[in-house]
């Protein structure tokens, strides 16, 4: 599970270092792909393919299940760590994202995000306020089922 909050700055090369943490459960191979609010989306080989499973079972007559597989699969890649544990991120996902240098690399349960610093700030101030709201309404939800 991956768990925190890391700060990383990419260099002009858009290499980034993966925290030591999160390298051993990544695994030698992972995927990479856009994400939603604009941050990209990290997950273990595993990871991935139970997502793809699931994906996999959506109704390809639907126009949202046919627009969400082609935002997400058109902008995935499989990446690697280098010897110094970087990534070497596409630039269509650099871009994507807005990451200009520094970097929030957080653990997400299954998945890591990469967030450029800036939207990462926005998003979370944003949505601290409702943070309760939401968690109110999440747990009633589960309670029901």
């Amino acid at each position: 599970m991956f768990l925190g909050t890391f700060e990383h700055n990419m260099d002009d090369k858009n290499r980034l270092i993966i925290p030591a943490k999160y390298r051993e459960e990544l695994g030698n191979t992972f995927y990479i792909t856009r994400g939603l609010e604009n941050c990209l989306f990290l997950y273990s080989e595993k990871e991935w393919n139970q997502l793809v499973e699931k994906l996999n079972t959506l109704t390809f007559t639907k126009k949202d299940a046919r627009n969400f597989m082609r935002f997400f699969y058109s902008g995935a890649t499989t990446l690697e760590l280098d010897k110094q544990g970087r990534i070497s991120i596409p630039s269509y996902l650099v871009e994507y994202a807005n990451i200009t240098h520094t970097c929030k690399i957080i653990g997400v349960g299954e998945r890591l995000e990469i967030w450029a610093e800036g939207t990462w700030n926005d998003f979370y101030f944003r949505e601290e306020s409702s943070l309760s709201e939401s968690a109110e309404h999440l747990f009633e939800e589960g309670m029901r089922e």
